[in-house]
């Protein structure tokens, strides 16, 4: 990279420029695309693998998965709905070889009760604790549309499932966390 070209991170191109340049060659297309996309890749594999170490491996096996595909991909949806299946795909597979004996519902910490607590930290720690009492197919679809923010189509598409699916299992894991006593609050305002 040249002293005077912008950051990486900074690339004004969008994602499918990004992609075309990439097929060209442009390797500082590449770079862009990775600083743009490198933390949420990694916050997903830890949301799914609750293991820092396996989040940055993942990190490195999909964007060497990306660059494989190069030159001659072309991006049909938003670069985080190609995404999403491969890192889930990676992280778990690398979970599951680091420990075979534990599943993916006892990757959850384990989060104190500061129920009567108010501040910020500990009502992230009461929601968390919520979203692991339901089950992983709920969770996966809350974490993708409130945390993600992936439409109903993009979510959809990702998990492989119709958008009718997706639709009930959304509204049953509101459903649920609605009536939950911890989050009951969060609906009631």
């Amino acid at each position: 990279m040249s002293p005077h070209s912008p950051a990486p991170h900074s690339d004004p191109r969008d994602d499918n420029g990004l992609v075309d340049a990439i097929n060209r060659g442009d390797i500082e297309a590449f770079n862009a695309l990775y600083y743009r996309y490198r933390d949420w890749v990694v916050n997903l594999a830890h949301r799914l693998t609750n293991d820092r170490e396996i989040a940055l491996d993942t990190l490195q096996e999909t964007f060497a998965y990306v660059h494989s595909k190069f030159p001659g991909f072309e991006l049909r949806a938003k670069f985080t709905t190609f995404l999403y299946p491969v890192v889930k795909h990676l992280a778990i597979a690398k979970r599951k070889k680091a420990s075979r004996h534990q599943s993916l519902d006892d990757t959850a910490p384990d989060i104190p009760d500061h129920s009567s607590s108010t501040d910020p930290d500990s009502q992230r720690e009461q929601l968390a604790q919520a979203l692991t009492s339901l089950s992983k197919d709920h969770r996966e679809v809350i974490l993708l549309r409130f945390v993600d923010g992936f439409k109903v189509d993009e979510i959809a598409s990702v998990l492989k499932i119709p958008s009718g699916t997706v639709k009930s299992r959304l509204h049953h894991a509101l459903n649920q966390l609605r009536n939950d006593p911890v989050t009951k609050k969060y609906f009631n305002r």
